[in-house]
């Protein structure tokens, strides 16, 4: 699923070796976040309202330039179902950043957070950089965990300032405000 551009555009294809920094990210929370959706927002600037369950891991590269440095991010996106714990927690040693997210619609995938933060703790090294994320702030309407919980949250886990990101793919709200944060590790 790694993405690629033509060259002629301004941009490299993925397949690129020049660059002058490579991160690998992980997207991780509960089934049904959105996680995939925020991973295709970000990468490739499309967004399908179809739910597709993720099966295992995939992933796509995208290269961001800053400071006239090139740095080539792999995105991870991976499975939230329970069955998939075991292959996913693989891909977690060698992480430089974690994407944390759960669903603002969704209390239980809020609940599940500590969990997930404690697998990143137990698999990862100690320097990864964690970013919280309350995705679907466009379903407004239907939030059931309060911006107070999700900052407290962050603040809980010593996440990124204790500031939580917020994002919707749909509508691009801070799609990818975050990832660049996140591969300073």
């Amino acid at each position: 699923m790694a993405s690629a551009t033509d060259s002629r555009y301004g941009q490299k294809e993925s397949s690129d070796q020049n660059f002058d920094y490579m991160f690998k990210i992980l997207i991780i929370g509960n089934s049904s976040v959105g996680k995939t959706s925020f991973l295709f927002r970000y990468a490739d600037d499309s967004f399908t309202p179809a739910f597709v369950s993720t099966v295992g891991i995939d992933f796509k590269v995208k290269t961001i330039y800053r400071n006239d440095k090139r740095i080539k991010l792999q995105i991870w996106d991976t499975a939230g179902q329970e069955r998939y714990r075991t292959i996913t927690t693989a891909y977690y040693r060698g992480a430089m950043g974690f994407i944390l997210m759960y669903d603002i619609t969704n209390e239980e995938s809020f609940n599940a957070v500590q969990d997930w933060s404690t697998q990143i703790k137990t698999y990862s090294w100690d320097n990864a950089q964690v970013l919280l994320v309350g995705n679907k702030c466009d379903m407004e309407d239907e939030r059931v965990v309060s911006a107070e919980k999700g900052r407290q949250l962050a603040e809980h886990l010593g996440e990124h300032g204790g500031v939580p990101s917020v994002s919707s793919a749909p509508i691009q709200w801070h799609v990818g405000h975050g990832v660049p944060v996140t591969a300073r590790g």
